[in-house]
């Protein structure tokens, strides 16, 4: 028993684990973040490539 827990092999992998979800979930955040204002400016451009195009036919 006092084996099992002076053994710190499966310690290291599991840190790693958790800070591969922790970055994960930070990745993720920041996409999510990130999607609204990329949309916003596509639908921007949109809407001057519309005007555009009505004016000047």
């Amino acid at each position: 028993m006092n084996r099992f827990f002076r053994e710190e092999e499966g310690q290291g992998l599991v840190e790693y684990a958790l800070i591969i979800g922790l970055i994960a979930i930070v990745a993720i955040a920041a996409l999510s973040a990130a999607g609204g204002s990329v949309s916003g400016l596509f639908n921007n451009i949109n809407t001057k490539l519309d005007n555009a195009n009505t004016q000047n036919p």
